[in-house]
């Protein structure tokens, strides 16, 4: 799958807050996302994302 920084991706568990839509920040062997819901980011192994990824909305 192709990612872009700013690509916005649905996961398939959603974060604390109650949002499952994160926007994607940096793009490598890890990705770090910034939550659409509370801004909290976490950085995410690439095999992770590709995993529990459910939709990419590109922003534009």
């Amino acid at each position: 799958m192709d990612f872009e920084i700013g690509d916005i991706v649905k996961l398939k568990k959603e974060h604390p807050c109650g949002s499952r839509e994160w926007k994607i920040l940096r793009v490598g062997a890890d990705f770090r996302l910034q939550c659409m819901g509370c801004g909290h980011q976490v950085m995410m192994a690439r095999r992770l994302v590709e995993k529990n990824v459910r939709g990419v909305r590109r922003e534009e």
